[in-house]
Parts: structure tokens; sequence; C-alpha cells
């Protein structure tokens, strides 16, 4: 299958970026370096282009119900200009991806949403609310607009100074996860106080033919897809397909760490389920683990207990910029999660000590 290219994409080429196949998307892995752009991040600010994420639209009579049916957190609660994060579950309660979800201003009087499933889910998204719409019979539209925009980041602690000199003042006057149009380098914008960095920060949807001079009019340090990495480790953020896959890591929003999603007072696909699962509680959970010896954790790494047994495994791993340690994200059994458990990772047949840490790694402003 042909990759998809942001609408930046030769401009990022022109500027050097190094590239990389992500969700079946050629982006940038990095600019510069991943410490330089880590570093900017956490100390100043950085802009990265995230044009591969999805955009999907619903507005009609029943757009409301079908958004609340199929996302786990209430979005009833939403009024124009708020957003909220939110999972996307199948019928056992298990994760099928992670979301944003916009409320947007109303369309002839009816409620309009923007949700913001992760990079090549667009189509599988677009298909599965119709497939429910259908099924349920409710009045709804729902179009996939990925393409139609493109989708920056500017995070850091001098992030609301540069959104305020290249826009409105009012804009740094959002509040978490409240959004906003504004005009930047004469070009629409949507603008919401998100981000995935740890840092406070700002997203911007903007079409794709305005990419240009808005990426342009940021002059601070562009970042690639490495440091974004890097970057949620440290915050404990989970990245689809790799700390949740519904086929290859089957997890559940209470075993993953983000039960705070979940609405069970909504009739959402995978509500009985998970509703047994806080009744019962869960047996295993999302932890963040520390090395104390030399090494990197890595993806797949067995975690072991004191006498060798295997008690979880790793599904994130790397070595942090800010803390000049090995960090990791993994599933353990329950009676190994507290923090400060010493625990081993195996990496390459050897056992090294690491030990379970709070999450997340670093106090973070988001």
């Amino acid at each position: 299958m042909a990759r998809r290219h942001p609408p930046l994409a030769e401009v990022h080429a022109a500027a050097g970026a190094s590239v990389t196949e992500f969700g079946g998307w050629a982006m940038p892995v990095e600019f510069d370096s991943i410490r330089t752009e880590h570093a900017a991040v956490r100390e100043s600010v950085g802009i990265f282009d995230v044009s591969h994420m999805s955009e999907i639209e619903v507005d009609g009579p029943e757009a409301t119900e079908l958004m609340d049916r199929l996302t786990t957190n209430d979005v009833e609660a939403l009024a124009p200009g708020e957003a909220q994060y939110a999972c996307i579950t199948r019928d056992d309660g298990v994760i099928l991806d992670d979301t944003v979800i916009y409320r947007l201003p109303d369309r002839d009087g009816e409620a309009a949403y923007l949700f913001v499933p992760n990079a090549g889910h667009d189509a599988q998204f677009t298909d599965w609310w119709r497939e429910h719409r259908e099924e349920w019979g409710l009045d709804a539209a729902v179009d996939n607009v990925t393409d139609e925009w493109a989708m920056f980041a500017v995070q850091g602690p001098d992030s609301p100074a540069r959104i305020a000199a290249v826009t409105d003042d009012s804009v740094t006057d959002l509040g978490r996860f409240e959004h906003t149009t504004s005009t930047v380098a004469g070009c629409e914008c949507r603008i919401a106080r998100t981000g995935y960095t740890g840092e406070d920060g700002f997203e911007i949807l903007c079409p794709a033919a305005d990419a240009e001079p808005v990426w342009s009019a940021f002059d601070c340090q562009p970042c690639g897809l490495g440091a974004r990495d890097t970057l949620r480790i440290e915050a404990g953020f989970l990245l689809s397909g790799q700390d949740f896959d519904p086929d290859t890591v089957p997890r559940t929003p209470y075993e993953a760490g983000v039960g705070f999603t979940v609405d069970l007072d909504s009739a959402f696909v995978g509500r009985d389920a998970l509703a047994d699962q806080r009744s019962t509680g869960v047996d295993r959970r999302l932890v963040g683990v520390t090395m104390r010896d030399r090494g990197v954790p890595r993806e797949g790494y067995e975690l072991v207990d004191d006498t060798g047994e295997p008690v979880g495994r790793l599904t994130s791993g790397t070595m942090s910029p800010t803390l000049n340690e090995g960090i990791g994200l993994g599933y353990v059994a329950i009676d190994h999660a507290d923090p400060g458990t010493p625990v081993g990772i195996v990496v390459r047949g050897t056992e090294k000590r690491a030990v379970i840490t709070a999450l997340p790694f670093r106090s973070t402003s988001s």
C-alpha cells in the first residue's frame, strides 16, 4: 500500500528532516536530533507536524447520541468550544483506539463534533461510525475529513507567548481542553489547548492548502516523531498500536491507566464489560519502569520478579533525555504494580535491575 504524505512533505525534505513510516504515513522523525528537539519542548517551545492524525466529523440531529454510544466518556457534557479525551472500545471493553473529541459550533441548530483517532485509523472509524449509525437507525452525518486538514502541535512552556505572537491574545486564555477559531498568517485555524508532550501547548488545525504559511509563522524548533515519543513516555502517555492494540496488546481502559475516561452512566459499546471489570478489579495494570542497571528498556522486553518468574512485559521504552536514565511503560501483575517494587528486565537474555515507578516519570504541566 502506498504511503500517505502530509501537506508539508516537500517543506520537511528541504529542511533536511529524516522520515519514517508511521500509521501508513511518511512523517518526519527528526530535523536536528531527538535530544535537541526534546530539550526545546521541555525548556522553551517546539512545533510538530502531526498531520498524520485522523479527523472525522459527525453532525446532525442524533450526532450526540452516536458519539456518546461509541466513545467511553460523557459526550453529552461537552459544550461548543470544549473537548475531551476518550477511548473507543469493543464489546469486551478492549480499547480499539483513543481519541480527542471536539464539540464544534452547532450547525443548523444541531450538534457537531470533530474526533481525532490515531494515524491510519480514519477509514476504519468512519466505517465503524457509519455501520453503528445504520444499525441503531440514528440521524447523523459521518465524514472523513483527514485529507482536508493539516495539524500542528506547538508545545512547551513558551508556547503561549509564541501563539500570542501570531494570533489573537485571547487564544492564550483557553483552558486545558478548550478550543476556538482564530487566524494565523491570515488563515483561519481551529486552535485547542491540548497536546501529547506533558508540557503546556496548543494543537492547530488548518486547511491543507494553508499548511505552509501557518507552519512558517512559528519561528521555533521543528520537531519530529522521535522527540514526540520520548516526551510522551516521560509523561506516561499511551501510544496506540504499542501500549494497547486490540490484536497484539488487548487492554481495557482500567488496565491501561485511563479509567478516568470511562463514564459508566453512558450506554457505550463495551460499557457492561467495563462495569464488571470495575467491580471485580484488574489483574494487571500499566506501570512505569525505571532502569537501575545500565541499559535501555525496549518494547517487548520481559519483566520478572526476584525469582526470575515472568510478571509482565514492556510495551514502550527509551533513554529519557530529561532524566538521563532508561524508562519504560508496561503491564505487570497487580501484586507487582506498586511504585518501588523491584523487578528485573530481561535484555537479550540478561536480567537487569529495575524498579516500578509512579507515572508520570516527571512532573508535567498538562
